[in-house]
């Protein structure tokens, strides 16, 4: 039993918690208005396609860049580390969208799209296209990360909800504006949606963290010599086994992409996996939001440990078992067909992975506190090579799924994901006891 001046109550972790849950929350929600109105448009089946191929590529370009918010929110303790993280940011963001940029010269897209993925010339197209109107995307979601990560410090968590709320509604006004008055193709109106509302978000970000930003910089000219200064040769051997778990995390979804594409029933499994993977996302958001939660309530000697663990166990039961009342009961065909707006065709192929994928929203809110205690401790390496393990099971579950068993495609996806998910979860299980220790 806990000393009562140790204990950290439920009900102080859950306030903490909300808005970040609400803010991934809001994010879920995005990919699945998204995906209803792409399938509401001439061609739903090759733009959903697109739209999925386009975004997961998205992801994997934005991966390096997207665990700068638990950097930022370990590290800026003082302006000098204001300076020195928000300086790295900048350069991760230009190198990121240069990147972005060269995958999109035609010979090196064409590449990508047809003979390493195996995109029909049509699909590959409007995914060329789609991933264009990305171009904004990475470098803004590495701003609102990064200041995203000051505000959770700061424990001003509800402002991080206040940006997505800003991020969905102007997402959401500019996909029914250009649904509405104008012909563009699904995949592209998606895109568009989406980089409108993330440099939206990055903006209000930066404006909400001013006064922030201005008494750390106000510190560090008044007293210069009050902590050892941050550098850059620390941040990168803190930040390399992160931005290295997101490429590889973020990785598998392209990686997905070229195995779906053949499998059995490819166009079919191209077109279902992002609507079904919103839906999922819906409930992991819940749990990948429990990181920051953990790196920022944990206290400085683990004294909160068993509390954080306590609230995580509730969490993922929660999680857990309101999406299987989806994936189990009649709720799970409304879903697909009336809300995401699935043909009958296209729903039918969606039903066994949501039922196959319910228990992943549990087993990421176990990953994320198993995360946000090693941030915490600043053991950041064994991330890395949990990822590793997770993607390398993925990978070896689509093999032998697809080529050997003959799998429809997006049920051996479903597979790999649970069973690379259990290897990370396991493998990070010694760590995490170590670091409390």
């Amino acid at each position: 039993m806990q000393p009562a001046e140790t204990q950290l109550s439920q009900k102080k972790i859950f306030s903490f918690w909300v808005p970040l849950a609400a803010t991934w929350l809001m994010m879920a929600v995005e990919g699945s208005f998204l995906a209803a109105i792409i399938a509401r448009l001439p061609e739903p089946k090759f733009n959903l396609a697109a739209f999925g191929v386009a975004f997961s590529l998205a992801l994997l370009i934005e991966a390096p860049i997207i665990m700068i918010m638990s950097a930022s929110t370990a590290l800026v303790n003082d302006g000098q580390a204001f300076l020195k993280l928000r300086r790295f940011t900048n350069i991760l963001n230009v190198l990121i969208t240069l990147v972005m940029v060269i995958g999109l010269i035609p010979p090196i897209f064409r590449f990508i799209a047809e003979d390493l993925i195996g995109l029909p010339v049509h699909i590959a197209k409007l995914t060329h296209m789609a991933l264009i109107c990305f171009i904004p995307w990475p470098a803004s979601i590495g701003v609102r990360r990064f200041y995203q990560g000051i505000l959770i410090r700061n424990n001003l968590t509800r402002r991080v909800a206040y940006g997505t709320v800003i991020r969905i509604s102007s997402m959401s006004i500019t996909a029914l504006f250009l649904y509405f008055f104008t012909s563009l193709e699904g995949a592209y109106t998606g895109a568009i949606a989406a980089s409108t509302g993330a440099f939206l978000e990055a903006v209000a970000c930066r404006m909400m963290s001013k006064k922030i930003v201005n008494h750390l910089l106000e510190e560090k000219f008044l007293d210069r010599s009050r902590k050892k200064p941050l550098t850059f040769s620390f941040i990168t051997r803190f930040y390399l086994p992160l931005a290295l778990t997101s490429i590889l995390a973020l990785g598998v979804h392209p990686m997905v992409t070229f195995f779906l594409g053949k499998s059995r029933f490819p166009i079919e499994s191209l077109a279902v996996l992002p609507v079904v993977n919103s839906l999922i996302f819906v409930f992991r958001s819940l749990g990948l939001s429990f990181q920051e939660v953990v790196i920022t309530l944990i206290g400085k000697n683990k004294e909160h440990y068993q509390d954080l663990k306590k609230f995580a166990f509730r969490l993922s039961v929660a999680v857990v078992a309101i999406l299987g009342l989806i994936a189990f009961t009649p709720l799970v065909k409304i879903w697909f067909g009336s809300v995401s707006g699935l043909s009958f065709e296209l729903s039918r192929f969606a039903y066994l992975p949501t039922r196959i994928l319910f228990v992943l929203p549990g087993l990421t809110v176990w990953i994320s506190f198993q995360r946000g205690i090693l941030v915490n401790t600043k053991m950041t390496t064994p991330i890395i090579w949990a990822t590793a393990l997770e993607v390398s099971f993925i990978v070896l579950v689509l093999v032998v799924t697809i080529f050997q068993m003959k799998f429809i495609g997006i049920v051996a996806a479903a597979y790999a994901y649970i069973i690379g998910r259990l290897a990370a979860n396991f493998f990070l299980l010694p760590f995490q006891h170590r670091a409390v220790v």
